[in-house]
């Protein structure tokens, strides 16, 4: 199973993260070209060589306008601010970016508005996010989201965090290390403290580590092949970087546990929504199974495949989300392939393909998404582009 495992023994910061994934792709300068071309409103990225207590890495440096976030103090704020989710849903659906890392961005932000609204008291739609607001944050968090989907990792976990300690100044005032946004963020998250002063996680940091690590936990047992140092900006005695491996994990037969709860009062409308928000926090599957339940009332058996490190996690999901007032566990030991997403261009553009291999064979098929987006762009059906990416695929010629 191809692991990305991310070390965040001092925090995570929005570039700290981007830095570290951009050493793990094949051709780190062609990402900065990319991110550079978005289109973003002035701003600007680069990726330099960094040095922290004599380890070399690299550093993301996001300016707007010619100005580096920060470069005005600790009260200082770009101009280039959006006042709510509404600035940046609609920032982000004008990127040229997949449907995957838009949905992925605007989860992220998702995240960091509820954890506004709940520091400061008031609803989602009239949150301001003020530091995690600016453009080079938009930068940050739609950068390694186009990182996550270029790498696909099957399976993303990340080391207790970091926090820090002491005091940090926001828009509002002086507040405790982490900061509140950051502390409801990192609920249910294993954190920790320490002797070095200042905020060593921040709110974008904490967000994108809750949208795509499946669980917090030591570092698994792995075959390293890239590792990645994402240095921040400032320098304490431990080297201030996230590193990230990317490897296999030997998972030809592994654990994994299934959630289940019977429903009987709650539309249908509702179960797809609890579905989908399993899904998006990482969820192997997620299936329903009609049943008849007492008073011969029909229902559903609403089921979820997870890791097992993830399993209070979704369980907690399914009893927030549902109308269950209590979700069975049970272990299943499992075998699989190994899997791998590849990118081939075709006739019909840029095409993903899931490959998966193991015991001398080897089965691939086009992403669904793709061979869609395909047929409604040349007016074909699903069966006639993956017959011909089929039959490209089969002569032995290279699909292009």
């Amino acid at each position: 199973m191809k692991m990305l495992y991310l070390e965040c023994n001092m925090g995570a910061a929005g570039d700290m993260l981007t830095a570290a994934l951009a050493q793990l792709v094949s051709d780190p300068g062609g990402f900065v070209s990319r991110m550079n071309g978005l289109g973003l409103p002035g701003v600007a990225v680069r990726l330099e060589s960094s040095v922290k207590c004599g380890i070399a890495g690299a550093h993301v440096s996001v300016t707007v306008d010619g100005e580096e976030e920060g470069a005005g103090g600790p009260e200082h704020h770009h101009a280039h601010q959006c006042s709510g989710m509404d600035d940046i849903v609609r920032i982000i659906d004008g990127l040229a970016v997949s449907g995957k890392v838009k949905s992925d961005a605007l989860a992220v932000y998702k995240l960091i508005a509820e954890a506004e609204s709940r520091s400061h008291g008031k609803p989602v739609g009239s949150i301001h996010f003020h530091e995690v607001g600016a453009m080079d944050a938009v930068a940050d968090i739609v950068g390694v989201c186009l990182l996550m989907e270029e790498l696909s990792p099957e399976r993303v976990l990340a080391s207790p965090v970091h926090v820090g300690s002491g005091q940090v100044r926001c828009a509002h005032g002086i507040f405790p290390v982490p900061a509140p946004a950051t502390a409801y963020l990192l609920q249910d998250v294993p954190i920790y403290g320490g002797t070095i002063r200042g905020e060593l996680c921040t709110p974008t940091g904490a967000a994108l580590l809750k949208h795509f690590a499946a669980g917090f936990c030591p570092m698994p047992v792995m075959h390293v092949s890239r590792i990645g140092y994402g240095m921040g900006k400032k320098d304490f005695e431990a080297v201030n970087c996230v590193r990230a491996y990317l490897g296999m994990t030997d998972e030809a037969e592994n654990e994994v546990a299934e959630l289940s709860c019977n429903l009987d009062d709650m539309t249908p409308e509702a179960v797809s929504f609890a579905q989908e928000v399993l899904f998006r926090a990482g969820a192997l599957d997620v299936y329903t199974v009609p049943i008849g339940m007492k008073k011969s009332r029909p229902g559903v058996l609403l089921a979820c495949m997870c890791l097992r490190e993830s399993a209070e996690k979704m369980a907690a999901l399914m009893l927030r989300h549902t109308t269950t007032l209590g979700v069975r566990e049970t272990i299943f030991r499992r075998y699989t392939l190994r899997r791998e997403e590849t990118v081939r261009q075709t006739p019909y553009g840029p095409i993903r393909f899931k490959t998966s291999y193991g015991d001398g064979f080897v089965k691939f098929k086009p992403e669904y998404e793709d061979i869609a987006r395909a047929a409604r762009e040349n007016g074909l059906s699903l069966s006639e582009v993956a017959e011909a990416l089929s039959r490209g695929s089969a002569s032995g010629e290279p699909v292009k």
